[in-house]
């Protein structure tokens, strides 16, 4: 599997100049990201481009999943990742590890089983990310093998073999017995010694004897202390011990070296393997940084769109946004063959806007999340091209404006569909009235060959060319003139006034410098100024109020949200209460005509009277009680009675008046299911039904003829209502907008209380006002019923009467 994070930056990567890196701070931004990464190997290897768009998407794809696993508090399980690119590269030229190399090893295969387990039962929550680890489960088998060999400090255990532990506990035991000896020695001879201890020379056993004693210490002299007043002596009493110490030592080195290269031998075999985990740890633990940077600066993983362009929402500068800085999100739109003329005030933003673009090119293209809103999108760029700032070159003996036009040269060239250009304040340095025109004659070049420009400029000419030229859009940071604070605001589709006299005037220079220099300015340039400045402050004016707006009519949405949250509940739990009370009565209902059932069988059954047959009466009585005209149960059936129903109803509606025939009863379809029951309301009691038990109202009592099966009719009678200030809005001599406001205002308020059927008078008028707002009532607010004109007693057209849901 091919990787886009295997190989290290080079300014060839991708198609990225040296240039454009540097002028968009690249370095600082990568050095952020590798800094938040496990592994010095993943460093080391650092960040690279996406040469597609398919690989750029398979990169945000794992970026996405890593930032989702971040969020969910299930972060990538990154050990501090080891760096075993040497190891891996001299076990290929046949070398032999050490066992602190082996460690490290180890520490990679239980970094790559555990990642392995991590992700196995995620797979489906993060499909990509899994796909790029395809760590091999045989490698678990070499894990097991090397840990019984190598402790985690680094070090070879005694059960790497049997013959080590043999040799190991042999060589302790014959130590112990050098220094007995030399205990005794010491014990015996301290009076010859310097000092009372014993130490190594030569891997040998030595004691500090002094200088003018030696020779009468018998034993081999290993040298001298750096003084002379010390001569470090081996006593005789312990040669053979050493000799045999020696010897022992010898043969455990050499095991431990044939332990080595077995287990070197065994890595090696699993090489490749090893290989392909090192690199997807490596490609993890970027994604897990790409993760974490993406949190610190509130970024989010754009959509991967399919052509070169950008329309990125709220976007920052990722770099002022690390280094702390309160930094304004900008709109910021851009597609192949069209261009984006910024103008404005100098230190008003547009270089930021300009390199906030580039980087997050350049961010998308290393797979990592970009400072903007969710639902921004991003195009795949090819090239990013830049020119930005100042550059005189002594040693090629160019001028500040002759570098410029050489590197736009270089850029022109190279210029195609799926390039980016940045052009920070393009053709300066030479004649304004020449520089605006090249600078217009530029941008028109780069736009037909298929860039994506944006470029800054103070040029009248090329901010009147994006208001003429369909493929340029113009736009400009904002400058408070009140206080002549830039806003750092990018407003599209309406250019900048440079403000050069009120920046020079805000940063001291005397008064009566500038009110000259207005003089020197050519009328026609100060009318371009003053029409621009104007254009920009009605511009920043609609768009606070616009602002505004929004959030008004989001806290008016919570509040009606609100409002038929608490309906919706009111209305159910009056229908739970409706029901348990129908479901009483025709309990009561039941037991009723049981009884009567009952009492009437007993009276057959008996031909003479007695106490029995008296009780039997008595229940008849009280039952028919219960059930006479006039009684609870049959009040309740009997409100709205409707003579005997016509055809059956082949699809009821909720509202429609339909006739119940096992309740002999007109009612009012409620509620339907999917299991062919209905619920009606029979005045104050619902109850479910059956369908095939509803028929439509006699012709006398519907209106209409019945003779053959129909849909039952959803005509609800008006509900008499009495006109009053608390059910009326009077929005006479209002504007349309700000009537329908006041309505909707007023229905929101009705429908948090009782009262269902509302009055609006908007008088007779034109007649304009009367449709706009039985039009907006109709079509636009779900929870009014009907609309209807009022009739010659409530004021005839000039009113308007509207029933809620």
């Amino acid at each position: 599997m091919s990787h886009a994070l295997e190989v290290p930056l080079s300014a060839a990567d991708g198609g990225i100049p040296a240039r454009t890196l540097d002028h968009l701070e690249w370095k600082r931004l990568r050095d952020a990201l590798l800094a938040r990464c496990r592994g010095a190997s993943s460093r080391r290897r650092g960040v690279t481009f996406a040469a597609s768009a398919a690989e750029a998407a398979t990169l945000l794809a794992e970026a996405r999943e890593a930032s989702k696993l971040l969020a969910d508090g299930e972060a990538l399980p990154l050990d501090t990742l080891r760096d075993v690119t040497d190891h891996l590269e001299r076990l290929a030229r046949e070398g032999t590890l050490d066992a602190p190399a082996l460690s490290d090893v180890i520490h990679l295969l239980a970094n790559a089983q555990a990642m392995r387990r991590f992700l196995g039962p995620r797979r489906n929550k993060v499909p990509a990310l899994f796909a790029a680890a395809p760590f091999d489960p045989s490698l678990d088998e070499l894990q097991h093998q090397l840990t019984r060999a190598v402790a985690p400090d680094g070090t070879l255990l005694d059960d790497a073999s049997e013959d080590l532990k043999r040799l190991r506990n042999e060589t302790a035991v014959l130590r112990e017995r050098v220094l007995a000896r030399l205990q005794d020695v010491i014990d015996r001879h301290g009076d010859l010694l310097s000092d009372r201890f014993y130490t190594l020379r030569d891997g040998r056993y030595v004691l500090p004897v002094r200088a003018d004693a030696h020779d009468r210490l018998p034993g081999i002299v290993h040298g001298a202390s750096a003084s002379g007043s010390s001569i470090f002596v081996e006593p005789r009493a312990v040669v053979d011990f050493g000799n045999r110490l020696k010897v022992l030592e010898a043969e455990r080195e050499r095991e431990e070296l044939r332990i080595l290269g077995a287990l070197s031998e065994l890595v090696r075999e699993s090489l490749p393997a090893l290989g392909e985990a090192a690199s997807a740890l490596d490609r993890l633990d970027l994604r897990n940084a790409a993760a974490l940077l993406g949190r610190d600066f509130g970024g989010s993983v754009p959509t991967l769109s399919e052509l070169p362009g950008a329309k990125l929402r709220a976007a920052r500068h990722p770099l002022l946004v690390l280094d702390g800085i309160n930094v304004i999100g900008n709109d910021i739109e851009i597609r192949a063959g069209h261009g984006l003329v910024i103008s404005g005030p100098n230190a008003g933003g547009k270089t930021v806007v300009l390199k906030t673009l580039g980087l997050c090119a350049l961010m998308l293209r290393a797979g990592l999340p970009i400072p903007a809103s969710e639902d921004s999108t991003l195009g795949f760029f090819s090239d990013v091209l830049s020119e930005m700032g100042d550059e005189q070159s002594t040693a090629t003996n160019l001028s500040t404006f002759s570098a410029h036009v050489r590197n736009l040269a270089s850029l022109l060239s190279r210029t195609r569909t799926g390039s980016l250009v940045l052009l920070d304040e393009v053709a300066t340095g030479t004649d304004p009235s020449e520089g605006a025109g090249l600078a217009c004659a530029l941008v028109d070049e780069f736009c037909a060959r298929g860039g994506a420009l944006i470029v800054t400029t103070h040029y009248e000419a090329l901010k009147a060319l994006s208001l003429r030229d369909t493929r340029l859009r113009s736009a400009s940071v904002g400058l408070d003139h009140e206080h002549m604070t830039p806003t750092f605001h990018l407003l599209l589709d309406v250019p900048g006034a440079s403000s050069a006299l009120a920046v020079a005037r805000r940063f001291g220079l005397p008064a009566e410098v500038v009110a000259s220099a207005e003089r020197f300015i050519p009328e026609q340039s100060r009318d371009f100024e003053q029409l621009v400045r104007t254009l920009t402050d009605s511009a920043a004016r609609l768009q606070a109020e616009r602002e505004q707006l929004a959030s008004e009519r989001a806290s008016l949405s919570a509040a009606r949200s609100e409002l038929d949250a608490r309906a919706a509940n009111l209305r159910e739990q009056s229908k739970v209460k409706l029901s348990k009370e129908a479901e009483r009565l025709m309990d009561e209902l039941r037991g009723a005509r049981s009884e009567l059932d009952s009492a009437r069988s007993t009276l057959r059954k008996t031909g003479q009277t007695s106490e029995l047959v008296e009780e039997a009466q008595r229940k008849i009585r009280q039952v028919a009680a219960s059930v006479a005209i006039g009684s609870e149960i049959m009040t309740t059936l009997a409100q709205n009675a409707a003579p005997s129903g016509g055809a059956p109803i082949i699809a009821p509606v909720v509202g429609a008046r339909v006739y119940v025939t096992r309740l002999r009863s007109e009612a009012l379809v409620v509620e339907l299911n999917a299991k062919g029951k209905v619920l009606v309301s029979v005045g104050a009691m619902k109850l479910w039904v059956d369908a095939n038990e509803l028929r439509s109202l006699a012709p006398e009592a519907a209106g209409q003829d019945n003779a053959k099966p129909a849909v039952a009719s959803s005509y609800v009678p008006d509900d008499p209502a009495v006109r009053s200030s608390d059910n009326t809005v009077d929005i006479r001599g209002l504007r349309a907008e700000d009537a329908l406001a006041m309505v909707e205002s007023f229905i929101d308020r009705m429908y948090g209380g009782s009262a269902r059927i509302g009055y609006v008078l908007h008088g007779h008028g034109t007649g304009a006002l009367r449709s706009a707002v039985r039009e907006h009532l109709e079509r636009n607010l779900p929870y009014v019923d009907r609309v209807r004109a009022g009739d010659a007693v409530e004021g005839g057209e000039a009113m308007t009467v509207f029933y809620l849901r």
